[in-house]
């Protein structure tokens, strides 16, 4: 690969990585409830990515087991963005995507036990850093507890269905896969939302959040997938996981320059945040160096 062709993936990367993290600004900007905002999110992003694969002339079709797997993982991740934007919610952007960076954490727990393979000890010393910065965010911003609680069950679920896709995508496109999850998440919150009468007055939209539902949908899902993964086939597993880790930095970055004032937090928060960053950036580092 050339360095041209290097440095327009990274471009490319980090791009598709502040697209992410405006994900979070929008959750604050889309007035409608959590579960309202995810069913459009999902539903947006699965007709978007169909209406690629039509251009493409690919087909949809999959094995019936594995297409089952994709729905499955694809539940989990439309509660993963519930989780997510109901964070954002009941607390700030900030507090959401610094406790959603302890994913990290999570993954260093979970996926030994999923795949049943040892513990590293790049894990454990990344994982226990990252428990000091949460808990020192707990004891400053005490009153976004249940948005912390929330950002950290929203954290649990993309470590689950992170470690699943590693598996299924040795198997299939991860574009097709996409595709069934958005369809999966769609079903499992439309069924949450019929059982609790959720399809009421919120599902009206005013012209404001139609606009940034779609932004959200097809941007920063469909096209900002499809664009990473593009790159992500010609850049190594640690420059990808180097840049995406910029994701809260960027996310942070654009709440205080749009929200100002509500985004400011304690000096408390930014220590905490800065040691659970630190963490979460010089974790694929000590991938390379620790080989236990």
């Amino acid at each position: 690969m050339s360095k041209l062709t290097f440095n327009r993936n990274i471009l490319i990367l980090h791009l598709t990585v502040l697209i992410w993290g405006f994900t979070g600004v929008l959750g604050e900007l889309i007035s409608i409830p959590a579960l309202h905002l995810v069913w459009y999110r999902v539903l947006i992003a699965a007709v978007s990515l169909i209406l690629f694969y039509l251009f493409k002339r690919k087909t949809l079709l999959v094995p019936k087991g594995q297409l089952f797997q994709y729905l499955g993982v694809g539940m989990i991740v439309g509660l993963h963005w519930v989780l997510f934007f109901h964070a954002i919610k009941v607390s700030t952007v900030s507090v959401t995507l610094v406790t959603l960076s302890s994913v990290t954490l999570f993954t260093a727990i979970l996926e030994p036990i999923i795949n049943r393979k040892r513990v590293s000890i790049a894990d454990v010393i990344v994982g226990l850093v990252i428990i000091f910065g949460i808990y020192l965010i707990f004891k400053f911003e005490f009153k976004y507890f249940w948005g912390i609680v929330f950002g950290l069950s929203c954290a649990f679920c993309a470590s689950i269905f992170s470690i699943l896709n590693a598996r299924m995508v040795k198997k299939d496109s991860p574009t097709t896969i996409t595709l069934y999850e958005m369809i999966g998440a769609w079903i499992g919150v439309s069924a949450v939302m019929l059982v609790n009468g959720d399809f009421n007055s919120h599902m009206v939209l005013n012209q404001s959040d139609l606009l940034y539902l779609l932004l959200l949908g097809i941007v920063c899902t469909a096209i900002a997938y499809v664009l990473g993964v593009a790159v992500m086939r010609e850049l190594s597993a640690f420059t990808v996981a180097l840049t995406t880790n910029m994701e809260p930095v960027y996310g942070i970055i654009l709440a205080l320059l749009i929200f100002g004032h509500k985004e400011t937090m304690s000096t408390g928060f930014y220590f905490g945040a800065v040691i659970v960053l630190t963490a979460v950036f010089i974790y694929p580092y000590l991938k390379t160096k620790i080989k236990i």
